[in-house]
């Protein structure tokens, strides 16, 4: 099979398809690669029985998808994985993706093209490929001294409420999904304890009866966002400090915030306890840096995740503090036709911000096939940069999008003299 005209989409993921429906939607051959049995991504093999989603139903859906209006504000992962399934029905992507099959090795080739060899052994020769292997998957664990006993597991580990029920169980981490399991385990375990090395914007999943990230309006800027968000926050939820929480580090939206409604309840009644960052194990006894100690059977590392790509060569795409060193978070600036897709943690729902950024990165696509240089470097002779967070205005986002594809038309033209331009 001759595959040299075709993009690679690694992932069917949430972005894996929206960039299928925008490559599709251009004439732009591709195929799809998927590690599972089934399409979703994080949605079909991630998360846990219980979660909803914290943007809104509105909010998360694809612009020209909408999902159903007697749908919850916010969907159960169970809703997800029926959206996303009848998203690629309807584009009849399906029929472009390959099951079972783990890629191993991506690797530059002549011509600039890429060797893509999966699991099995087979390789194949591609245009291009597109990495939407997702972020949610290579599981950072946090280290203590001591020894601890009992079960120590992931978050991604955690599946059903049945690993709770009747244990003594300490939740490690302030975000979504750390407050998600710890309202779960004040409900089944037999006692919760939730320990936080900082402070957090914790906020409420509605305000006002309208889902959080929908209440603040798109034009208002960030500048203006943060003092409402405070003063909604002391208005609806009072202090932290009164729940037994430190008080944020960073002001809003420096990080990214925590939403969830639970959390505050199950502390103010007293079924969950909140600690400081941990100091040491002995045996079932965790020590905090206060001093305070809990007898625990079960630890759930709610401690996020990597950025990693271990099929890419090595050098292909190099790594400052951590940060995959991308323009734009999306292209290495020495490499044509590679891009990495779906990075971003932005504070608001995939579904708005995967067709704006898959729409641009289907003129990325197209506009590197009239450009002698790799796109990443004309751009980065523009002024583009890699990122320094994941964190995003959502807002800004879209309108860079749409900024880029004006400018796209233009890079032909402007090729040969920035690429002079500094030598």
């Amino acid at each position: 099979m001759d595959t040299t005209d075709k993009h690679l989409i690694i992932g069917a993921g949430f972005c894996g398809l929206g960039v299928a429906a925008a490559l599709q939607r251009h004439g732009i051959p591709f195929d799809i690669v998927e590690a599972a049995d089934d399409l979703g991504g994080n949605w079909y093999h991630g998360v846990y029985e219980t979660v909803h989603i914290i943007s809104s139903r509105r909010t998360t859906a694809f612009p020209d998808f909408p999902m159903p209006a007697d749908w919850p504000d916010f969907p159960s992962a169970g809703q997800m994985l029926t959206y996303l399934r009848r998203f690629a029905e309807d584009r009849k992507l399906r029929r472009h993706i390959r099951f079972d099959t783990r890629i191993v090795a991506v690797s530059p080739e002549a011509d600039d093209r890429w060797a893509v060899t999966d699991a099995m052994g087979a390789t194949r020769i591609y245009g291009g490929v597109v990495v939407c292997n997702g972020h949610h998957w290579d599981m950072r664990m946090p280290h203590y001294p001591g020894t601890f006993t009992g079960e120590l597991i992931h978050a991604k580990q955690y599946k059903r409420t049945e690993q709770l029920r009747g244990r003594r169980v300490l939740v490690i981490g302030g975000g979504n999904s750390a407050c998600d399991i710890a309202a779960e385990a004040a409900r089944s375990g037999a006692s919760a304890h939730i320990s936080l090395r900082r402070g957090y914007w914790f906020l409420p999943k509605t305000m006002a009866g309208i889902p959080t990230v929908e209440f603040m309006p798109a034009w208002l800027p960030l500048w203006l966002q943060r003092p409402v968000l405070r003063l909604m926050i002391r208005l609806v939820v009072g202090r932290y400090e009164d729940y037994g929480l430190p008080h944020p580090d960073h002001a809003p939206f420096e990080h990214h915030p925590t939403i969830n409604t639970e959390l505050l309840y199950y502390l103010r009644q007293g079924t969950l306890s909140p600690h400081p960052d941990i100091q040491a194990y002995d045996g079932r006894t965790v020590t905090f840096v206060d001093g305070q100690t809990a007898e625990i059977d079960l630890i759930v590392a709610a401690t996020g995740y990597n950025v990693s790509f271990p099929f890419l060569a090595e050098g292909v795409v190099t790594w400052v503090d951590g940060m995959p060193q991308l323009i734009g978070g999306v292209l290495p600036p020495d490499r044509k036709h590679l891009y990495v897709f779906g990075l971003g943690q932005p504070r608001y729902g995939a579904g708005p911000l995967i067709a704006a950024g898959a729409e641009f990165l289907a003129g990325l696509i197209a506009i590197q096939r009239q450009l002698r240089h790799p796109v990443g470097a004309v751009l980065r002779r523009l002024g583009a940069k890699a990122p320094t967070t994941w964190l995003a205005d959502p807002h800004r986002s879209l309108r860079d999008s749409r900024r880029g594809l004006q400018l796209l038309p233009w890079l032909p033209k402007l090729e040969s003299w920035l690429m002079a331009k500094g030598g």
